[in-house]
């Protein structure tokens, strides 16, 4: 959530970022300014009066202390009138914070300036890549086929069991998936992450604190009776472990990893792209997190984006890292790097991670702060990333990787895995 005090300061700035990431309702700007006017020239008779009336009654002890009540009692009608001016006063002063907040959750957060220009995913910038694509035969199986000859998953058995989107790995499918899991961990704990396992299920207010709510009610599943929501990421409970919490400067940066199931209805969803683990309802996903000083996030955003690149690099992966043009960039970033790594059955690059830093558009809704060196309460900035998202690791790891007599697993994984082939 953008804080107030831009509105009133930088205007125009708000305006052109919003722009950039293409949003249509730019009106909510100026009706935010108008309410937020409003509010404190209410905000400004409320405290006269308060000061009033606070005068009036020390005057009137006075004046009953001296004996002229006569004089005290008129005090105490205008006293009365005064309080009940102020009780409405305070009441529509309730009702314009209220309006302002529910337009405030209305805006996205505003791009960073080196985010490029652009409305599609054609727009993207690449900024590097690596690892080499394989050069495979014309045999070449996608990996819903190599799943199928090696046993490793069964989709239509997940459709049986729930429907369809919810994968059933099995042997040594359901092998490389705690394979894969527990490398990444180990990998994030080493680089100085804390491994947290949190609750799969969150209530209504983490979801609106890492703006999941209002703006993704739509993809998330909703436990109606008890009002939870099933977590789309990681990311939701554990950044909401701080959430009202004023952290000390000398913890900063707070760095946080977790496995999680994730959840997404991905409605209308549907064609080619999707088919096999291109895009399931359920699939399994390690997280990293940071909230760290304002004036080290980018510094920080680059040391995860090499984070993540590396671990890509362990995998013996073709990858692509893009920065997101405005457009294409999610209702919370401030600036967002997504990874890519190249399927060679399917001949087309797939989403893997992606790292954003989101500055203090999540924690000023959480109040998520700090006390700076001279004592004042600051907001950190939050940060997050997917190390890794498994389904089209997975995919691409089966599809690049395979050969006549089966599928080479990567020399970081083996270890995990206990075994150097799938076959």
């Amino acid at each position: 959530m953008l804080p107030i005090h831009l509105f009133r300061t930088n205007k125009e700035q708000i305006l052109e970022g919003l722009k950039k990431k293409h949003f249509k309702e730019l009106d909510l700007v100026h009706k935010i300014i108008s309410i937020d006017e409003h509010r404190r020239q209410l905000q400004t008779e409320n405290d006269n009066l308060s000061a009033q009336i606070n005068s009036a009654s020390k005057t009137i002890g006075q004046l009953m202390a001296k004996g002229e009540k006569n004089q005290a009692e008129e005090l105490k009608a205008q006293v009365a009138q005064h309080k009940e001016q102020s009780k409405h006063v305070a009441a529509k002063l309730a009702e314009l914070e209220a309006e302002q907040q529910d337009t405030l959750v209305r805006l996205p957060n505003l791009p960073h300036i080196s985010v490029p220009e652009g409305k599609t995913p054609e727009e993207n910038e690449v900024v590097r890549s690596g690892g080499e694509i394989p050069d495979l035969s014309e045999q070449k199986l996608p990996h819903w086929e190599l799943t199928a000859k090696y046993g490793l998953m069964d989709l239509e058995l997940g459709t049986k069991i729930t429907g369809a989107g919810f994968p059933v790995f099995m042997g040594q499918g359901a092998r490389l998936q705690r394979a894969l899991i527990n490398y990444f961990l180990n990998y994030n704990i080493e680089a100085g992450y804390k491994e947290y396992c949190p609750p799969f299920m969150v209530n209504e207010a983490s979801a609106f604190g890492t703006t999941q709510l209002p703006d993704k009610e739509g993809q998330m599943y909703h436990v109606t009776i008890d009002g939870f929501y099933l977590i789309p990421t990681a990311e939701v409970p554990v950044t909401n472990i701080y959430r009202d919490t004023i952290i000390q400067e000398n913890e900063l940066p707070v760095k946080m990893t977790a496995y999680s199931p994730c959840f997404r209805r991905e409605a209308g969803s549907y064609g080619k792209d999707v088919r096999g683990l291109n895009r399931v309802h359920q699939f399994d996903k390690v997280e990293v997190v940071q909230l760290v000083h304002p004036a080290k996030s980018y510094e920080i955003l680059d040391e995860m984006v090499k984070h993540v690149e590396k671990l890509l690099q362990s995998l013996e992966l073709p990858y692509r890292i893009l920065r997101l043009c405005g457009g294409d960039m999610s209702f919370s970033s401030a600036i967002t790097y997504d990874f890519e790594v190249y399927s060679a059955a399917q001949e087309r690059w797939l989403e893997v991670s992606s790292v954003s830093n989101f500055e203090t558009f999540q924690t000023n809704r959480m109040k998520i702060r700090f006390k700076d060196g001279n004592g004042k309460t600051q907001l950190v900035h939050s940060l997050n990333g997917s190390s890794l998202a498994l389904p089209r690791i997975i995919a691409c790891l089966l599809e690049n990787k395979q050969t006549k007599e089966g599928i080479n697993i990567p020399a970081a994984l083996q270890p995990y895995f206990g075994k150097s082939m799938i076959n």
